[in-house]
């Protein structure tokens, strides 16, 4: 009741910031927020080329087991589906890849964790959005079909990982429209999860087109500064942020402050409370006190807000648990407010 109470609070003053001098401005009608609660993304899993690539390994039973344990609510499940499926109709996807990926959702829910389960790095969708939506929406639809009758208050779809480059706000909508149809054909109330263009920054909710759909959850990422948070990641060339980068600065600190009273303010305006889906730093320049430092302080400053988050990542790259080691980097889930593991 207090957290309610605090949140209903910052959103009055958020709100009270929107509306012009001497007029009042009513809150948008505050629909019920997806409870993702504290939850971890299973990156370098799915979501490479094949998986467990980019220096992951293979998914295991015994890491949503560990993961539960830990006392995470939701997991977060990236998935590449372009390569494993026909970009001619009907777009049958491997049943291999389908069966493996059922597998590791099955895992998951027998844990009693939450399921996000994404199409993440449809490399062609962001390139010429609206000619491949009906091939996006084809595998939609066998996604769909094959997680007929999974529960609903458990398992959640998110259509589509970080728009970019050609997809953005003005086909946003019209590019997920087949695949939002196929999803609906057989899960009319389905928890479905839509993020924004540039990446789904934060700056993206200022514009986020959605569908008139109650069972429509907006989210988005945040890696800020992106020049801390990527320093010296090579994947980002030609623009690697250089390695050296501190956190917080002073303006770290303030623009941190805009930030969550940008998500309050959203809340606010829209009704809709959105989900941070991914957040980290990357760990090879940046020691572990210090990416434990900037996920505490990420985590306290939004925690007023009551928004879910969701870490990037389990293992390897950005990781919350060593693999070699067989345990959870020290301070890391303190820093999101779990207990640590002794």
């Amino acid at each position: 009741m207090m957290k309610a109470l605090a949140l209903a609070s910052a959103l009055a003053v958020a709100t009270s910031s929107l509306a012009a001098p001497g007029q009042a401005q009513a809150p948008a009608p505050l629909a019920k927020p997806l409870p993702v609660g504290t939850c971890i993304n299973m990156g370098n899993t799915l979501e490479p080329q094949t998986e467990g690539a980019w220096g992951g390994a293979p998914a295991r039973k015994a890491d949503f087991e560990r993961i539960k344990a830990a006392g995470f609510d939701t997991v977060r499940i990236p998935v590449r589906w372009h390569n494993k499926s026909s970009d001619k109709p009907p777009y049958t996807v491997d049943p291999k890849w389908m069966a493996r990926v059922q597998q590791i959702v099955d895992w998951a829910l027998a844990e009693d964790l939450n399921v996000i389960l994404n199409s993440h790095h449809f490399d062609p969708i962001h390139d010429d959005p609206l000619a491949v939506a009906a091939w996006h929406g084809g595998v939609w639809k066998q996604i769909a079909a094959r997680f007929a009758g999974y529960p609903e208050d458990t398992l959640w779809f998110e259509l589509e990982n970080e728009p970019h480059k050609n997809f953005d706000h003005t086909n946003l909508l019209e590019t997920l429209a087949p695949s939002l149809k196929e999803v609906r054909a057989l899960h009319p109330t389905r928890a479905v999860i839509i993020g924004g263009e540039n990446w789904s920054g934060i700056k993206s909710l200022e514009t986020l087109p959605l569908p008139e759909d109650p069972n429509i959850h907006p989210t988005f990422h945040y890696y800020d500064p992106f020049t801390y948070t990527h320093q010296g990641a090579e994947w980002t060339a030609p623009d690697i942020p250089p390695v050296g980068r501190a956190f917080p600065t002073t303006e770290d600190a303030a623009q941190l402050a805009k930030d969550v009273l940008a998500v309050q303010a959203y809340v606010a305006r829209t009704g809709k409370t959105p989900f941070m889906g991914e957040v980290g730093a990357f760990d090879r320049h940046i020691a572990l006190e210090d990416r434990v430092k900037y996920h505490r302080m990420i985590t306290d400053a939004f925690a007023p807000t009551g928004i879910g988050v969701c870490v990037w990542a389990y293992t390897n790259t950005f990781p919350f648990y060593d693999n070699d080691k067989r345990q959870w980097l020290p301070g890391m889930l303190g820093s999101l407010g779990l207990k640590e593991e002794k």
